[in-house]
């Protein structure tokens, strides 16, 4: 009896060491949570429609577009609406991006130190819309603990840039959801450790395969009455999408 005791006893021991190793060998590292979320709002590939809304404290201004993406090298951006701006197409690849303007069949190389300036008019960078910089390769990532954000339990993590990254924040402070891996709130820091810019994200909803925030709010730190709504109307992931489509001559055939 006392032997089919130890057995036991050593069995369950046994037991809850394996359970420990296990949660612990399962725990993320900060860079892995952000390469989740990344990866989750990018998919292999995307494409779907949104509206971006442009508020200021005596006026507002909404553009429609849609977009394709394949993976963080390629991306494009078609303008749908208003008509005085329909037809002008954004394109990336790799690190290189252009501007197709019908209204005067021009094509506009945009050189690097334009990727941080506004698109469009807008709180958003040229940088935030094609995602040029890469949350996951151009930063180190610190696990700084948990916060509870608008009910949604989070990871917060501090991003800092490495020093020969081509971006111009000094500092990022990200909040993803632990359950679904969303990027929920984001803080961006300049160079000077000051906050410029506050990215809010709200409404999950499903999209295509999966659960993501469709409403983005981009609110400048020291600007009252002033931010910009990015609202996904519809997105799907995961489509074939040949490396064709995402060309300059391409661009003057979109519709």
């Amino acid at each position: 009896m006392k032997t089919t005791r130890l057995i036991i006893a050593t069995l369950i021991f046994g037991g809850l060491l394996l359970t420990g190793f296990q949660s612990q060998s399962q725990e993320l590292t900060a860079k892995e949570i952000v390469a989740k979320a990344d990866k989750k709002n990018r998919g292999e590939t995307s494409q779907g429609e949104m509206t971006m809304t442009i508020v200021r404290p005596k006026w507002e201004r909404s553009i429609s577009m849609k977009t394709w993406s394949k993976g963080d090298k390629y991306f494009v951006i078609y303008i749908t609406a208003p008509a005085k701006e329909k037809g002008q197409v954004f394109l990336k690849v790799d690190k290189e991006m252009w501007n197709w303007v019908p209204s005067i069949s021009r094509m506009i190389k945009i050189p690097p130190s334009m990727m941080m300036q506004s698109w469009m008019g807008s709180d958003f960078t040229n940088d935030d819309l094609v995602k040029q910089s890469s949350i996951v390769t151009d930063y180190d990532h610190h696990l700084l603990g948990e916060e509870n954000i608008r009910k949604m339990d989070c990871y917060k993590i501090e991003l800092i840039p490495h020093e020969d990254a081509a971006v111009v924040w000094g500092k990022i402070i990200s909040w993803v959801t632990k359950e679904g891996f969303n990027m929920w709130r984001s803080e961006y820091y300049d160079e000077d450790g000051y906050l410029a810019n506050t990215e809010i994200s709200s409404s999950i909803r499903q999209m295509g395969d999966r659960k993501i925030p469709t409403h983005i709010e981009m609110i400048p730190a020291d600007e009252p009455g002033r931010k910009t709504i990015m609202e996904f109307k519809n997105l799907v992931f995961d489509q074939p999408i040949d490396n064709s489509f995402f060309t300059k001559q391409n661009m003057k055939r979109l519709r």
